[in-house]
């Protein structure tokens, strides 16, 4: 039976000295910075990606005044601090936004090295996952403003997935690059063929889109990433919340659910957040209880 997160056969958390405060502290603060660092090019994704515009060619500026963006006013965190959140130039107020996607990406990737040393994980589990929690937060936040999951955000998520377990198979458990990279290509094709299905016909017979390609998408995206263990999750337990969360929302409206737009994209990155931090457990976990 092949384990989703395999424990690592060695303990590379000592090996790199990090078991010592100082270097654990070093170690930290570094991943969080890096984190936080990509938080803030999340921040030009999910403003751009839904207007079109390009995220690498037109540099940081205000959306207010246009006047650009320096260095030391874009270090994140730091400078939305500094700044008390608002624009050097025309004092406008700068949304909330860019301060919690830095703050919680930069947490979010700490945690996640935390787990995967704490937990005796391979060291190959980190760039998958990291990459898992850049497209669970810019999606998320992406989906419940706009109501899509862009393309330009799952399609480099699934092919970056492949890839890397193709380059790194321990990852999934695997020893060749052959069998790593289709391990993630099926992880990736089967739940989102399955949901494809389901989309198209649950199209066909109530005549309206019951589940958006982009959630098809997503899932597809965290097979390739998390393998089809973690793809399974994301899809259940996303759906599960997503389905409570419209029941209440549409008892508290008095209307009835089918009424009710709920977009998916932030119950199933959610989903994916918890499986990046708990996913070994609650495998393991499954695969106690369904006695295998």
């Amino acid at each position: 039976m092949l384990t989703e997160l395999p424990l690592a056969s060695y303990d590379w958390w000592q090996r790199l000295g990090l078991c010592y405060p100082a270097a654990w502290g070093f170690a930290v603060f570094s991943v969080f910075t890096l984190g936080a660092c990509l938080g803030s090019f999340l921040n030009v994704c999910i403003w751009r990606i839904p207007r079109g515009e390009s995220v690498v060619t037109a540099p940081s500026h205000c959306t207010t005044c246009g006047a650009d963006i320096r260095w030391y006013d874009n270090l994140p965190v730091i400078s939305y601090l500094v700044l008390r959140g608002r624009c050097r130039h025309c004092h406008t107020p700068y949304s909330c936004r860019y301060l919690v996607v830095e703050a919680l990406t930069g947490t979010l990737f700490t945690a996640v090295l935390l787990k995967a040393g704490f937990a005796q994980q391979v060291p190959s589990v980190l760039p998958l996952y990291w990459w898992c929690i850049l497209l669970a937060v810019s999606c998320s936040w992406i989906d419940a403003k706009c109501r899509i999951i862009p393309d330009a955000l799952t399609w480099p998520a699934i092919f970056y997935g492949i890839v890397l377990h193709a380059l790194m198979p321990s990852a999934c458990g695997m020893t060749t690059a052959l069998s790593g990279g289709l391990y993630a290509f099926f992880s990736a094709l089967i739940p989102g063929a399955f949901l494809s299905i389901f989309a198209i016909a649950g199209k066909k017979i109530t005549g309206k889109d019951v589940l958006g390609w982009g959630d098809v998408k997503f899932i597809a995206a965290s097979g390739a990433l998390l393998g089809f263990p973690g793809a399974l999750f994301v899809l259940l337990a996303g759906s599960l919340s997503g389905t409570v969360y419209g029941i209440i929302l549409s008892s508290i409206r008095k209307r009835a659910l089918k009424r009710c737009t709920i977009p998916f994209g932030p119950f199933l990155g959610a989903a994916a957040v918890i499986w990046t931090l708990a996913g070994n457990w609650i495998w393991h976990w499954y695969l106690l209880f369904s006695g295998k």
